[in-house]
């Protein structure tokens, strides 16, 4: 007998109960309309992922509850249709669970209670919830379903126990975030520890930003043998119905797959699309430089926004060439986008002309170059207080490394677009962007990275080829490779050297930046804590 199971890959909001449950009605209502007997919804799609410290509230599960009672009933209209949804239980001892409860004809069919809590990397569930050990399986058509939730299936314990109890087919709801090739993982993952079981799977995985992390969606259907039967949209809500001829799901059409420059450049998009929509934000101020970083932050921006919301404005001083004001005109234009210019020289001689006698007989250093930074940013944030546009910051992951930043500088602002992105790759998806429609002007993708903050400054005077510091940052950072190892690898041993400690020296600088966008396994936000206080050099 067919089965029809509805994957509701949603964008919740954390917090917004009322929205997310009206999400989760509409996607049912359509999925019954199209003959669905069950709605798979992501992994707490009631509450959205991950609310953090809001699960130490009892007010947060009280209106939780009263929010799913009020769903249960909107439901029961569609007769028979089985609706997964996901959320945190609280029981009369305190003790919390993530949950995943099946609703049926306006009660509660059954809750399953998840059993493996991650607590590594962006995770930290064990901060919030209790682990269970308890299998939850329910029929339909004669069809045997089991529940787990995301983690549960990255090791053999609970899809194990779910097929001990008897399920044929395994319900996966999912709040997996994105960072780059994650989708490959997923899939070698599930086939070790879901179809090696038996079983075929369906994955509902959530889709959209929230703070730093990007939920790619991505949710697939992979039958017991291991191949993939189906596939939703990548970066995109998506509704799917997918059929199983008893427990084997019939093949349908897959998304086509990304490169890793698309899969990037449109989990940007999504993240600023987000934090400034769910935010409220009413648009978004961008410093322009005519240097790269600024150009990408600009196309992302008007791609998630659109260019009414966008303004950039360029500040130059007197060590701005003549070619960066060319380019950031050329590249406004071409994306029509509101432009304004501050020249900054004036204020920054009035900055010298008041510090004259503190920096007499003193030679100008990096401290004027931050005065300049430091103008800008000021400006950026004075708009912004006046419009109630957030800034987006224009720094890449390779600066935030070591240090290639001014505080309360080009680090002021609300929203760190590219902090993930390292300087190599952020040339890489200019050039993506570019293919899709030429709104980077060709001379900003070849011309050598400079601040401009003094004459004819370029930042290999300071740093080594980005080729080279990323490399470093990526084994040493990302891979937490042994110094030993790096050079190894081949990378000189006093880039080496400098590059590791001016990581760790720059911590201080880190914990003040803007949350951003996490798009690798491991960005600088809430999956690196390293001490800024540490005698410790490796």
């Amino acid at each position: 007998m067919t089965v029809k199971v509805a994957i509701a890959q949603m964008n919740s909001t954390v917090g917004d109960l009322a929205g997310n449950r009206a999400r989760i009605f509409d996607l049912s209502r359509r999925a019954h309309a199209a003959g669905a007997d069950i709605v798979l919804t992501p992994e707490l799609s009631l509450v959205g992922y991950p609310p953090e410290d809001l699960l130490l509230r009892n007010a947060f599960y009280a209106k939780t509850q009263q929010t799913f009672a009020e769903l249960a009933a909107d439901l029961a209209q569609f007769k028979d249709l089985h609706v997964v949804v996901g959320l945190p239980l609280q029981d009369e001892n305190g003790v919390r669970h993530n949950a995943a409860s099946v609703l049926l004809n306006g009660e509660v069919l059954g809750t399953y209670r998840k059993h493996d809590l991650p607590n590594t990397t962006v995770f930290d569930e064990k901060r919030y919830f209790t682990s269970a050990d308890q299998a939850f399986v329910f029929a339909v058509k004669g069809v045997r379903f089991g529940l787990n939730i995301c983690e549960d299936t990255w090791f053999a314990h609970a899809p194990m126990r779910a097929r001990a109890a008897g399920a044929q087919v395994l319900l996966v709801p999912n709040g997996s975030p994105y960072h780059m090739n994650k989708q490959h993982l997923r899939y070698e993952t599930m086939r070790q520890n879901v179809s090696a079981q038996g079983m075929a799977l369906v994955y509902a995985n959530l889709v959209g930003g929230q703070d730093e992390l990007i939920f790619d969606g991505d949710s697939f259907v992979m039958d017991a043998a291991g191949t993939i039967c189906a596939q939703l949209r990548h970066f995109e809500e998506d509704l799917q119905i997918v059929e199983f001829d008893g427990a084997v799901p019939v093949p349908q059409a897959l998304a086509a797959p990304l490169s890793l420059e698309a899969q990037v450049y449109q989990a940007l998009v999504l993240g600023v699309r987000d934090y400034i929509g769910k935010n409220g934000f009413p648009g978004v101020l961008i410093g322009m430089s005519g240097g790269v970083d600024s150009a990408l932050t600009l196309a992302i921006a008007v791609d998630a926004l659109g260019a009414d919301k966008v303004r950039a404005v360029m500040m130059p001083s007197q060590f701005t060439a003549d070619i960066s004001w060319i380019d950031s005109r050329d590249m406004v234009k071409r994306l029509d986008v509101r432009y304004d210019e501050i020249p900054i020289k004036q204020t920054f001689d009035a900055f010298r002309a008041t510090l004259a006698t503190e920096f007499a007989g003193l030679a100008e250093d990096a401290t004027e170059e931050n005065i300049q930074a430091r103008i800008r940013g000021t400006l950026l944030m004075a708009l912004s207080n006046k419009h109630g546009s957030i800034v987006l910051t224009t720094g890449n992951k390779s600066e935030m490394a070591v240090g290639y930043c001014t505080l309360y500088g080009d680090m002021a602002g609300g929203f760190a677009v590219i902090k993930d992105i390292a300087k190599t790759l952020v040339y890489r998806l200019c050039a993506y962007r570019n293919s899709v429609s030429d709104v980077i002007p060709e001379r900003i993708l070849t011309r050598g990275p400079s601040a401009e903050l003094r004459a004819d400054q370029l930042d290999q005077d300071s740093l080594p080829p980005y080729e080279i510091l990323d490399g470093i940052m990526q084994l040493y950072m990302e891979e937490n490779r042994p110094i030993a190892e790096i050079i190894e690898a081949g990378f000189p041993a006093a880039d080496v050297a400098k590059i590791t400690r001016l990581i760790k020296i720059n911590e201080y600088k880190r914990r003040q930046s803007p949350v951003g966008i996490r798009v690798t396994h491991r960005g600088f936000g809430r999956d690196w804590r390293y001490p800024i206080t540490s005698r410790f050099y490796e």
